[in-house]
């Protein structure tokens, strides 16, 4: 696995971490432990919701994708979140869908006295007709290596 020096991350860098979707279960399993709503966690309630099928919580498409991709590649240099803004959950991500994530380097600002950098990441997710589902900046503390 590829790995990246911070001090060489500048704005406007992406990274593409391909497609990942979740099943009923996994739905349903994280769900009941961060956002336990009947439509992410009761098949025929979320048959008869708005949403008219089982869709997963907002922040778990995310958390799996920073899990199994970015953590891998950055876990390391991480010191410390900063912050989370402007989430937007714009669409609902169903059961089995493909979900493709991307994050870009927004904004870096390297301090080499400190021995760190602060990053912007602006993270999005789209479907499998490229609209976007999820969008949201997060700020990390990363240490200067």
């Amino acid at each position: 696995m590829e790995k990246f020096a911070i001090k060489d991350l500048t704005g406007g860098r992406k990274f593409n971490f391909g497609f990942l979707s979740l099943s009923s279960d996994e739905i349903m399993e994280f769900a009941k432990m961060v956002d336990p709503l009947d439509f992410h966690t009761d098949l025929e309630a979320a048959n008869n919701s708005i949403f008219r099928g089982l869709i997963a919580s907002g922040p778990h498409i995310f958390t799996k994708f920073y899990k199994t991709c970015w953590l891998p590649l950055f876990k390391p240099t991480v010191k410390a979140g900063l912050g989370v803004n402007n989430w937007r959950l714009l669409l609902p991500v169903y059961a089995d869908s493909k979900i493709s994530g991307q994050a870009l380097v927004a904004k870096a600002s390297h301090n080499p006295l400190k021995q760190h950098s602060v990053i912007q990441w602006n993270w999005e997710f789209r479907n499998e007709n490229s609209d976007i589902v999820q969008s949201l900046e997060i700020t990390i503390l990363h240490w200067l290596k």
